[in-house]
């Protein structure tokens, strides 16, 4: 009698002491799972707005490439007046002259594709492989052909995008260079990675 009653305290310690842990796992399981629905501070980090000083940007110089905006290298570009006067003389070779794709925000959906005409703000990768094209302002036709006026040029795959960014028909890249969001604070910095709230 004395042994049932044993085994009968044996057996409810062992289902409790196994409903316990089972339990202790299950929660173990489920607080880095659940956790893991939160963004981490690197991604939060990598996603926050960036300010740039560009008070000593230079005309005809490009600020970067700078991997500041979500690991993506970003160009700042100071154009000329002159340049900017030149800058819709070939939209016939362009693939897209009007920015009807949406690769910029509305207010960068322009002949200059920027905010301010003289200042351009680009996503340094090329959109047809996320290579790095090269800063190549001046016009150099033996390089590239008769019709470069400057821009950017691709040497991995010889994709050619305008000083706004826009590229080339008949070259591997199949669409502009992306213009992230950005605002400017005052006369010298330049916030990229969001919108000017007071504008939106």
């Amino acid at each position: 009698m004395e042994e049932k009653n044993l085994d009968g305290s044996r057996r409810k310690f062992l289902l409790g002491a196994t409903a316990v842990v089972g339990t202790a796992g299950v929660a173990g399981l489920a607080t880095p799972f659940v956790g893991s629905w939160q963004p981490g501070a690197k991604a939060l980090a990598a996603g926050a707005p960036v300010k740039i000083d560009i008070s000593k940007l230079v005309e005809g110089e490009m600020l970067g490439p700078i991997p500041a905006w979500r690991d993506k290298p970003i160009f700042v570009i100071k154009r000329s007046s002159d340049l900017l006067e030149r800058l819709n003389s070939r939209n016939d070779r362009l693939a897209d002259p009007d920015s009807e794709r949406i690769q910029q925000p509305e207010y960068a959906k322009n002949g200059t594709r920027s905010i301010k005409p003289e200042i351009l703000v680009l996503v340094g990768l090329c959109t047809h492989l996320s290579c790095a094209p090269k800063f190549r302002p001046k016009i150099q036709p033996e390089q590239f052909d008769q019709d470069w006026i400057g821009g950017f040029f691709c040497p991995c795959h010889g994709s050619k995008f305008d000083m706004a960014g826009r590229v080339y028909a008949g070259v591997p890249a199949p669409s502009n260079l992306e213009v992230p969001p950005h605002y400017y604070e005052n006369e010298s910095v330049l916030v990229i990675g969001e919108d000017d709230k007071e504008k939106v």
